[in-house]
């Protein structure tokens, strides 16, 4: 079917069966009402002996819950399992079967109590949303035939209605419309474990970043009409596709082109478009079109264990969401309730960004990882965020009462009150501990054995720069200007990076700034540059080599950076260094900028600092050729614990696997800490390590006297250091981290230590 073959001036009305359901969704029942209106409505328009409807009782047993031609006396006593029998089978499959003479079928079960002997043919389909089987519809006649490929796609569409329907119905009705032992929507309690990737505690109420399709949008009024809707749709998406291999689009968001060329497969296959055009043909609006297909490929591949099949699920939900967006013709992302729980498989940050902060109580993903720049923008805003929770998408309603734990790393969805009870207990306390550091905010980080800490805080965006006088931050330590690239659909032009640049310098006020130069490549693809594909990108072309390769791009930002610093003091690092001539070619660039600006009569920064970012172990062992070149020091601990360890941090089965409280990791700290004081270089460390009490405690031990870390660690690292020794921690921690120790890691040590002596963790 082309664009060429539709003439959207003939209203083509929906089948007959469509009508009929039309009417059958009309006025306000219970759903067994709403049932048996629709066997009803089945059997009169399909002209069959049996329409017949099955919904799983309690997830374990199919039950007979409507039918219109089997014995009424066998409504809701009939039962089976799935699997057994022929609407079991249907049931386990989550495919469609259609029979001339089903009782010469293998699976066929003789139910003697629903008087179904004269009936030959057989036809059953599943009852589908988001991947869950609720039940199976099945039509049956005396007459030995197969049901024609229309009849099974309109029996399709039909479930499809009918799932949303009764699970509506079912919800608005609460207790009264709901069947009596079998529950359609999710309503048990559930708990599921995840990873946290943002501290904190939320409860609040789920809402899908993609929303289903609602229940009055599902039938189509005029089919010719929405079929060219959906031709349009497809070539629109089809156009997209191509760009995004071509890299000719805005509109890249992964980092590899293996992935976009899946996604054209997908696109141009013609079974995925065939089954489009199908369910519209067959009265479905576009988006319940998008929405039917969706749950039956997820349907089938949640059965199947193969991880690389199990994959292309992921590609087609994307696929899926994709054309969704082009059918709302909007990307603007919907209002959502106070206190909203946002449930999402994927979200990139300039998604996160568009929800109302104020609204927002915490976010849970399916996938997700800790270094992704959402989890980085999720702490920075001290937004709670679970990610890894296998599965949360298939258990999850709109509405649904929602408890994150992002500290344990939990999610409970439909709380019990004992739950909620302990839950809120916990964030009464947190509470409490949030209103101490609220007292310490205004105090300096002093230790016991005086020793003053300065805290600083990371940032990125105009979002972050508010926290720095909430927090009580000593300045800002770590300022991502990639991320103002990585949110943009285009290059920020020199005046809006100066901009930028120029607001984080004005909020911070006498308080200092430091600005890390672009750090793209590995994860961080910019959606306007076609990415180069790698074996092992974290390790690849990335941060500083990537500037030293493309200079005009480098010094294009630094001219911002001059620019937004005039009459200021303006600190520079430069990230990903891994020998000192890479420093000094970088600072080269960047005297260069400062030399044109001199020529220019341009104002010229107060004070200019240049700084390296420590992040590899080959220029840890450099350290004293580095301080020579280098105006300070900030270890990345972040990137430099994955190259150390060879500990992919993106990667969930390996990410925790090593201790960054290990002798080997406090070692290359302390000697990178040592090898800055005896020449004289200010050094600090900036990353997850830096804002926890039990790391920084050590940290600070080993002569790290700045720490830079997300907002949420702030108050727990100021009131622990502000009550340690940090002397004496030191003579604890140094004999342990010598080549001849035999300990796995300090952390048990250490703990005791603070536990002992007071110290809060």
């Amino acid at each position: 079917m082309g664009l060429m073959s539709i003439n959207p001036d003939i209203v083509t009305t929906p089948p007959r069966l469509m009508r009929a359901i039309r009417a059958a969704m009309e006025g306000t029942e219970s759903v067994q009402e709403r049932l048996d209106d629709f066997v009803a409505a089945i059997s009169s328009s399909m002209r069959v002996n049996v329409a017949s409807i099955y919904l799983l009782r309690q997830g374990e047993e199919l039950e007979l819950s409507a039918t219109q031609g089997l014995k009424r006396s066998a409504v809701h006593k009939t039962r089976m399992k799935p699997g057994e029998g022929l609407v079991g089978h249907v049931a386990l499959t989550a495919r469609p079967l259609n029979l001339a003479d089903a009782p010469s079928h293998p699976l066929f079960s003789y139910r003697p109590e629903t008087g179904e002997d004269p009936f030959k043919s057989f036809l059953g389909v599943p009852i589908l949303r988001g991947g869950r089987t609720l039940g199976v519809l099945v039509v049956q006649s005396k007459d030995a035939r197969s049901f024609s490929e229309d009849e099974v796609e309109d029996m399709l569409t039909v479930a499809m209605v009918l799932a949303e329907i009764i699970v509506d119905d079912e919800r608005v009705g609460g207790k009264k419309a709901a069947l009596k032992g079998i529950s359609l929507a999710q309503t048990k309690p559930e708990t599921l474990s995840a990873k946290a990737f943002a501290p904190g505690l939320a409860r609040g109420y789920a809402v899908l970043h993609r929303p289903p399709v609602a229940p009055a949008n599902l039938l189509a009024e005029n089919i010719a009409q929405e079929e060219l809707r959906l031709e349009d749709a497809i070539t629109r998406l089809r156009a997209h596709v191509d760009a995004m291999v071509s890299g000719e689009a805005a509109t890249l968001t992964r980092a590899s082109k293996e992935i976009y060329e899946a996604y054209r497969t997908f696109a141009y296959d013609r079974k995925w478009v065939g089954r489009l055009r199908e369910a519209v043909h067959s009265g479905l609006t576009s988006e319940a079109a998008v929405e039917r297909v969706r749950n039956e490929h997820r349907a089938r591949l949640m059965k199947v264990r193969d991880p690389y099949l199990r994959a292309r699920l992921h590609d087609l939900e994307d696929l899926a969401n994709r054309m969704l967006r082009l059918l709302s013709g909007d990307s603007v992302t919907p209002d959502i309730p106070d206190d909203a729980i946002l449930f999402a498989r994927e979200l990139g940050p300039a998604e996160l960004l568009d929800y109302d902060r104020d609204k927002l109580a915490a976010v849970v993903l399916e996938e997700g990882t800790l270094s992704s720049h959402t989890s980085i923008i999720a702490r920075a805003l001290g937004l709670p965020l679970i990610g890894r929770a296998t599965g949360v998408l298939d258990r999850i309603e709109t509405g649904d009462d929602v408890l994150v734990d992002a500290e344990d790393g939990f999610v409970h969805l439909r709380p019990l009150e004992t739950q909620v009870s302990g839950f809120q207990m916990r964030l009464n306390i947190r509470g409490e501990m949030s209103r101490a550091y609220d007292q310490l905010r205004f105090r300096r980080t002093i230790t016991r054995d005086g020793l003053e800490v300065d805290l600083m805080l990371n940032a990125g965006l105009l979002v972050d720069l508010p926290q720095l006088d909430q927090a009580g931050a000593d300045g800002i330590g770590l300022f991502r200007t990639e991320f103002q690239f990585m949110v943009s659909d285009f290059m920020p032009r020199l005046n809006q990076q100066t901009e930028l640049y120029r607001k984080a310098i004005m909020a911070a006020g006498d308080r200092p700034v430091t600005f890390r130069t672009l750090d793209l490549g590995g994860d961080k693809i910019l959606p306007y540059i076609d990415p180069v594909p790698e074996e092992n990108p974290a390790m690849g072309w990335r941060a500083i080599r990537i500037g030293l390769d493309r200079p005009g791009l480098m010094r294009y930002q630094l001219r911002a950076l001059v620019a937004a610093g005039a009459g200021r003091h303006l600190r520079v690092m430069f990230p990903m260094v891994t020998t000192v001539e890479e420093m000094v070619d970088a600072r080269a660039l960047f005297d260069r900028e400062i030399e044109r600006a001199k020529k220019l009569g341009q104002e010229l920064p107060s004070k200019v600092e240049v700084g390296v970012m420590l992040e590899t172990p080959a220029l840890a062992w450099q350290i004293n050729a580095v301080c020579d070149v280098a105006d300070f020091v900030s270890v990345g601990a972040n990137d430099l614990m994955q190259f150390f360890f060879a500990a992919d941090r993106d990667n969930a089965r390996v990410a925790d696997r090593y201790d960054p409280l290990s002798p080997a990791a406090l070692s290359i700290l302390s000697y990178i800490a040592e090898g800055c004081r005896i020449n004289d270089t200010p050094v600090s460390v900036c990353g997850e390590i830096a804002g926890r009490p039990l790391e920084a405690a050590c940290l600070v031990a080993l002569g790290f006297d700045t720490l830079s870390m997300p907002v949420t660690g702030i108050g727990p690292v100021k009131s622990a250091l502000m009550a340690i020794d940090a002397s004496e921690l030191r003579e604890l921690i140094l004999p342990n981290i010598k080549v001849t120790t035999r300990l796995p890691s300090l952390r048990g040590l250490v703990r005791d230590y603070c536990l002992e002596t007071g110290v809060p963790l």
